[in-house]
């Protein structure tokens, strides 16, 4: 009887070995499927499917570098601002690439002095040719002359061009005035962004042929505040 327990005890520390050592060796294999599971054309230059147009609110930008005691921005000692262009993203339907080319290729200075109109500042154009724009598989000026063409594709609302006053919103209106301006524009297209208190940016998910076009990954981190404030245009 010893003999035929010590048989059955050593069944069973068997099968605990090969219950526990199963999933240890699957997870040895972890790291590849997360991999997997954000895209696996991860980082190859033109490898996306979608862009995201981000527009930044100028004022709460400006709110928020002079609180952290920052070097004054250029755009928040220059003209007045409202919406700019934070940038152009190519996406994945889940995650997104970036830095796609390291080093990235010399961005050319006539270029940055050509977009200082939608993006205000110099530093702000060289980081997002280093991280988005080496992905979009576009030569660089290509890459901001389709910025400048999706920038002009999106009419702000008028309310929103000259704010004098400091605004509270619903970051669920702003997303309403944007689609009553755009025609063709719909709610699973379009996201508000906020921090704590103020409202951040407006994204704008489009097609790589520029056309409007659903994004729930971008709803996913939009605003759940019910109320946000709009800092006025500096001057205003």
């Amino acid at each position: 009887m010893f003999h035929s327990r010590l048989h059955s005890f050593s069944r069973l520390m068997i099968s605990l070995t090969l219950t526990f050592a199963l999933p240890l060796a699957a997870g040895l294999v972890l790291p590849a499927g997360v991999a997997k599971a954000q895209d696996r054309r991860q980082n190859a230059p033109g490898e996306f499917d979608f862009y995201v147009l981000s527009l930044s609110w100028s004022p709460s930008f400006c709110e928020e570098a002079a609180e952290r005691g920052g070097r004054s921005q250029i755009q928040c000692s220059g003209r007045p601002y409202s919406f700019v262009v934070h940038g152009l993203w190519p996406q994945y339907e889940n995650g997104f690439p970036e830095y796609c080319q390291r080093p990235a290729p010399r961005l050319n200075r006539s270029i940055v002095s050509s977009m200082l109109d939608l993006m205000p500042a110099p530093g702000l154009i060289f980081n997002e040719w280093d991280k988005h724009g080496t992905c979009s598989g576009l030569a660089d000026r290509s890459y901001f002359e389709t910025i400048r063409k999706a920038r002009a594709a999106i009419k702000i609302p008028a309310e929103y061009l000259e704010l004098s006053q400091a605004k509270t919103v619903a970051p669920a209106d702003v997303e309403e005035a944007f689609i009553k301006a755009n025609p063709g524009l719909g709610s699973a297209a379009v996201s508000v962004t906020c921090n704590r208190t103020r409202l951040s940016e407006v994204r704008i998910c489009l097609s790589k042929d520029l056309q409007f076009r659903a994004c729930e990954e971008m709803d996913r981190r939009a605003c759940r505040r019910d109320q946000v404030t709009m800092p006025p245009i500096r001057g205003g």
